[in-house]
């Protein structure tokens, strides 16, 4: 289809989607129907980001990619926290449906902007598409083990908007204001540092960025075992945040180098794939341990501590026999 088209069709169908949402919820439709809707508009709207990575990958000079998903990052977490803040007025003011409409204004937005000013900068693929020739990929060991030992990253970094918030609220008694606050932090310190930082993870290299980026992230993590106060659990989201800043758009980074153009989106869409399931299956593991250790913390979060240390590892013998 090319990038720019699915691109369009995503927005397209998208907002649709958000207006049947709106619609369902301002006739308080039946909870089953709204999930429904809700399950299908988030599976379509995850679509875009293979075709978003890869018209940036298309798009940006190899030694600015780092860089360039270091901005995407930072838009993104612009959204992160003006989204939810627009919303939270809103609700006080206008029916709750209207806030789904909301969602149909910004994607018929994105749509116009991406109709006007985007260009296809893909050559179309008239290759016979099947299950097989996409699983070709799979032969590419160096790429699968990569998105492996992200996968264990994702899996950790899935615990900020699950696991961590049961933990703080209802195991260690922070108000439900103060977690909003560790997430509020986390948001902004990735919209002021990490484009700067991107100029320092071109200079010491990607796959240093990466091992540093997994090992602060187990510290950060580890680190939760003994929090006993408000400052503490800001300090360790502050560790936290530093090793998304150096791990997240580097990883998009070295996908984009390692990806072949013609099959670019493919490659994109398998990373997404291990990303996904990262950020499914690691809450559930973390909602676990809650339940079988709520008295002592450090057994919930030392596992995941160790899990990205053991990603630190991973990444190190990956470069050196790549």
């Amino acid at each position: 289809l090319g990038r720019r088209r699915l691109l369009l069709g995503t927005l397209a169908i998208g907002g649709l989607l958000y207006l049947c949402l709106a619609f369902l919820v301002g006739i308080e439709a039946p909870v089953l129907s709204i999930a429904a809707i809700y399950i299908v508009s988030r599976s379509v709207m995850t679509m875009l980001w293979p075709s978003v990575s890869a018209l940036i990958t298309d798009l940006t000079p190899k030694e600015r990619l780092t860089g360039a998903y270091g901005l995407l990052r930072v838009g993104g977490n612009v959204g992160w926290a003006a989204g939810p803040a627009l919303g939270g007025y809103l609700a006080t003011v206008v029916p709750y449906g209207y806030l789904f409409g909301l969602a149909v204004v910004t994607s018929t937005l994105a749509m116009i902007t991406a109709f006007f000013f985007l260009k296809e900068t893909s050559h179309h693929n008239t290759d016979q598409l099947t299950y097989n020739s996409i699983m070709l990929l799979l032969n590419d060991r160096c790429f699968v083990l990569f998105t492996a030992l992200c996968l264990l990253i994702f899996s950790v970094a899935g615990q900020l908007t699950s696991t961590l918030s049961v933990f703080t609220v209802d195991i260690i008694r922070l108000s439900t204001a103060q977690y909003g606050m560790l997430l509020t932090l986390n948001g902004l310190l990735v919209v002021f540092f990490q484009y700067p930082v991107t100029a320092g993870i071109e200079r010491i290299g990607k796959y240093r960025a990466i091992i540093w980026g997994c090992l602060l992230y187990g510290i950060g993590y580890l680190a939760l075992g003994w929090v006993g106060a408000f400052s503490w659990a800001l300090a360790a989201m502050v560790v936290i945040t530093a090793g998304e800043i150096l791990f997240s758009p580097t990883t998009l980074a070295i996908v984009g180098e390692l990806s072949p153009r013609e099959k670019r989106g493919q490659y994109m869409g398998f990373f997404g794939l291990s990303q996904t399931l990262g950020v499914s299956l690691g809450p559930l593991a973390g909602g676990i341990l809650l339940d079988v250790f709520p008295a002592d913390p450090r057994f919930v979060w030392a596992p995941m501590g160790i899990t990205a240390f053991a990603a630190a590892i991973g990444f190190h013998y990956w470069y050196r026999t790549r």
